[in-house]
């Protein structure tokens, strides 16, 4: 199995989450269509368009997040 360098981790955080996040939310959009039979063509459309959008914003705000996450938790 070949592993991704450490160093590139948050990218593959990023395709990952956007990935999944796009992939849920186009999932329950699409769900009216489920009656129509045309379910699937449309969660695959609405699914690759919103990962297109979705991926660059979560790997230029998971570092933001992540700083404002560290200033406001502290640990015990």
């Amino acid at each position: 199995m070949t592993l991704i360098p450490a160093r590139h981790s948050h990218l593959t955080f990023g395709v990952i989450q956007s990935g999944l996040t796009s992939g849920v939310s186009s999932a329950v959009a699409s769900v009216p269509f489920w009656q129509e039979r045309s379910f699937l063509l449309h969660w695959l459309s609405a699914w690759s368009l919103s990962w297109l959008i979705m991926l660059p914003i979560v790997i230029l705000a998971a570092p933001i997040i992540r700083a404002f996450v560290q200033r406001i938790t502290r640990t015990y």
